[in-house]
This record gives C-alpha cells, structure tokens and sequence, in this order.
C-alpha cells in the first residue's frame, strides 16, 4: 500500500513538474524583492479613476494586541515571518483564526499592507495572522503553497497560546492571496501540495476560505492570466513556464480543479474587474451541489485595490464577519 501511495506521488510529481515541453525559465527568480506593488503605487493609479478614495492606514486600538516577525518556519537560511494580532481581553470561549494573506501577482506586495485588515478583526475578537510567503523572485510554486500550509500548522499547533479553536482556522487573502487561500483551502492534506519541513505531524485543513478577488483558475475562459503579448506576465513567473508551454501546471495549479464535497464553506468578496474572479460560479455550484454554505459580495464599481481603500474596507470587514457568524 506504501509503495502504490508513493509511485502515485511520484507519478504525479512528473506529469506537473517535468520539464518534457521545454526547460523551465528560472529568470524570474532575482533573489532580489520585487516592490512594483504596494499600497502607494495601487493608490496612485486608482485615484484618478476615484478620487473619492482613503487609503486605510492602521488603527493602533489598544484593545488589540500585536506580536511581530514570528518564525513560522525555517529554511535553511531563511526564517518564514508572520505577525498575530489578538484581542487584549480574554475569552471565555476559544476564538476564530484569520489568516490573512497578502497579493501582488505572487510575486510583489508585503504582509503589512493587511495590518489596518487584521486590527479591526482582532479589534472584533477575532485572531488575525498576517504571514509571509516565498514570492517568485525567491521559488516558483508550489513553494508559496507549502509556506502558507506551514502557516495553518503553525496556528493549530499555537491554538492553546493564542485562545484559537482549532477547529475554527479560516484562510483568506487578497488577489494572488484570495487564489492561494483557495487552493490551500482546496487541497487539504493533499501529498503533493504538503512540505513536511515545518510544524509537521498536523493538519493543514482549514475550516473557512475567503477570497477577496483572487481568480479560482488559471485556465478558466474567464481568467485573464497568461498574457505574455507584452511582457512575461506574473503567473508565467511564478510556474516558470508559460500557459502554452505547460498548460495542464495552469489546470493543477488551479483551486477549482480541487472543489469537492469536502471543500470548507467559502466566501467571495469581489472587485469591478471580472477577470479576477475567474471560475467563481462553476466552484460555486460544486459547493451549492454538496449543500456547502457559500457567499458572494460584489462592489460593482470598486478597483481591483478595493480592499485597502474606504469606502470599501468597512463593508469587507463586516461581510467577512457576518459570513463568520453564519458558518460557525
């Protein structure tokens, strides 16, 4: 049985990683950190659509405590960072987990632009973790996707010290986070998609996902990744091979082609842009197929950005708390 389990895994390690097409371009891993997203740069690009927009700058509530740069894993050299907001008081019942994780095409951004996101959580009695991740200026998938399954170890084997129930872990993120908080969700346990480096001998499965604009398939006709007509575009960077090349990496790397009856309640929180949320009603009715809770809100007229901006952020919160209360 042993030996079945492991030529399966291997099996299927091949047929995703091999390199039988063409040899896998490794030029988009710089070591050098790729800043071209962040809270200024998206600000200054979407106000002169919206000039009505404030950028959320971070609370600072004393009802919220904060603990920063945890080592959440070890590489090597590298030391994988998160930071845990939580409420000052303490309760008498264990408390909801919100990992939140970052966007910027899996290959820019940084975890402190969701600091203000984790306050107000933390802020509402919830525990917000912001981690970081390997970008692909550092290692191509799936290397981000055992980081952030390192992170969901990490706070069921921290459940006691942080007042967390442990079966109550919700995974969410923005953009190239909202897709990975799906897949993560999508593929709980899964032996391919699991590195055994930390926090090992605990599950990975969450029990809540929550996308905000991040597309649920590469391959999907809705989806607009892939375009390499005029630049290498951030999804051909982070797999090393572009959709032509490799397309059935695109389809495994994708969070709908895992949706099943054991997929957690999800809730879509989306943007104007239609692109970002690509494959969003086909895993929809996956979940409505197997009676599993999910939930969409649209701000029709809201930039891809929406979440770090008012008049946005406030509703975000209270749609991602509403649907909290509903599924626990």
């Amino acid at each position: 049985m042993k030996s079945t389990i492991l030529n399966v895994f291997f099996l299927a390690v091949y047929v995703l990683f091999s390199n039988v097409l063409t040899a896998q371009n490794l030029e988009g891993i710089t070591g050098i950190p790729d800043t071209s997203y962040t809270t200024a740069s998206a600000f200054a690009q979407d106000v002169k659509k919206y000039p009505h927009i404030k950028i959320i700058k971070e609370f600072n509530f004393d009802t919220v405590l904060r603990e920063n740069d945890l080592t959440y894993c070890t590489l090597g050299a590298r030391s994988l960072k998160l930071d845990v907001f939580e409420p000052k008081n303490t309760s008498e019942t264990l408390r909801t987990a919100i990992i939140i994780i970052h966007g910027g095409g899996w290959r820019s951004g940084n975890r402190t632009q969701h600091y203000p996101l984790a306050e107000q959580l933390a802020n509402k009695g919830y525990v917000a973790i912001t981690p970081e991740y390997r970008l692909s200026t550092e290692a191509l998938f799936p290397s981000a996707v055992y980081d952030l399954k390192a992170v969901v170890r990490w706070v069921r084997k921290n459940a006691e010290t942080y007042q967390i129930n442990p079966e109550k872990i919700v995974i969410s993120g923005f953009s190239a986070g909202g897709e990975l908080a799906a897949f993560v969700g999508t593929t709980a346990n899964k032996l391919l998609f699991e590195n055994d480096a930390c926090n090992t001998g605990i599950s990975s499965h969450v029990n809540a996902i929550i996308d905000l604009d991040g597309t649920l398939s590469f391959v999907h006709p809705e989806s607009g990744e892939g375009d390499d007509s005029k630049g290498t575009s951030a999804a051909t960077y982070w797999f090393g091979y572009s959709k032509a090349e490799n397309p059935l990496l695109w389809k495994q790397a994708s969070p709908l082609t895992y949706v099943n009856d054991k997929t957690p309640p999800t809730l879509f929180i989306n943007s104007s842009v239609a692109r970002m949320h690509a494959g969003r009603e086909d895993y929809i009715n996956i979940l409505r197929s197997n009676s599993i809770y999910s939930e969409v809100i649209s701000f029709e007229t809201a930039p891809h950005s929406f979440v770090l901006y008012s008049p946005w952020f406030e509703p975000t919160v209270k749609g991602i708390d509403n649907f909290l209360k509903t599924v626990f």
